[in-house]
């Protein structure tokens, strides 16, 4: 593929970049979907059962038990290459910060470090009295465990249906897209507001919107510069046309 010289030399003398990516990088790396995943022994239970808090409330353990499943899942997993040349990335600019909405933790397992994961993460838990943060936890006993601090539930450390986005990372993201001069969105994201208006966002700030996608969404339509194609096919050359040529 050839690529853009005109995206290639706009990176090379970029200071401030935001990465936005989804499920589209997520299935790069074969981490199943809700509905992939909602097969088996699974397949008989409604979202409404396992992935809402009213369905914690109701049954912690079915609720932990499923998205443990999903956490051995992705565990057994390796980053993309999109993953990879995220980390080359950081590791360039003098600022870069990745949004993600996935919630398996392979950007952080790649290597990299500005991350805010909108929707949680699978390999953290939080407690659901006083929202204590877990990174490691024992599971012996009680299923869902308790939390070491306060004795409560433990529950997955991710956004559940029906609920909110974190407001500090909201806002964290926010700013960072407000202050970037590039903003690029990788592969598919899921169109739901307020991320969606992130890329109106970066427009207003006069930053270059760069969006690299295998298929047209409301990402592609507000971009500067397109390229139709799955990230994995892409990033990684382009990476290099940039920081080779530095």
């Amino acid at each position: 593929m050839t690529l853009p010289e005109s995206v290639i030399s706009h990176l090379r003398n970029a200071k401030r970049v935001v990465a936005l990516t989804g499920g589209g990088v997520a299935s790069e790396a074969n981490f199943p979907t809700f509905l992939q995943a909602h097969t088996g022994e699974w397949a008989r239970y409604d979202v409404s059962e396992l992935a809402t808090p009213q369905a914690f409330l109701r049954n912690p353990r079915l609720v932990w038990e499923w998205y443990a499943h999903r956490r051995r899942g992705a565990e057994r997993l390796g980053p993309s290459a999109t993953h990879r040349a995220l980390v080359a990335l950081e590791q360039f600019y003098p600022s870069f910060t990745l949004i993600t909405q996935t919630i398996d933790g392979l950007h952080m397992r790649a290597g990299s470090e500005q991350v805010i994961e909108l929707n949680g993460c699978l390999s953290r838990s939080r407690c659901y009295e006083a929202g204590h943060i877990l990174q490691q936890w024992e599971e012996v006993g009680e299923i869902p465990p308790r939390c070491p601090h306060c004795g409560s539930f433990l529950r997955p450390d991710v956004v559940m249906y029906g609920e909110g986005l974190s407001q500090i990372d909201l806002r964290r993201a926010r700013q960072a897209v407000e202050q970037c001069d590039t903003f690029l969105c990788l592969g598919a994201i899921g169109a739901i507001e307020p991320v969606s208006s992130f890329p109106f966002a970066a427009r207003r700030a006069r930053a270059r919107v760069i969006a690299i996608a295998p298929d047209e969404s409301v990402y592609t339509l507000l971009a500067d510069d397109i390229i139709i194609a799955p990230p994995a096919n892409v990033l990684p050359e382009l990476v290099r046309a940039v920081i080779d040529e530095r």
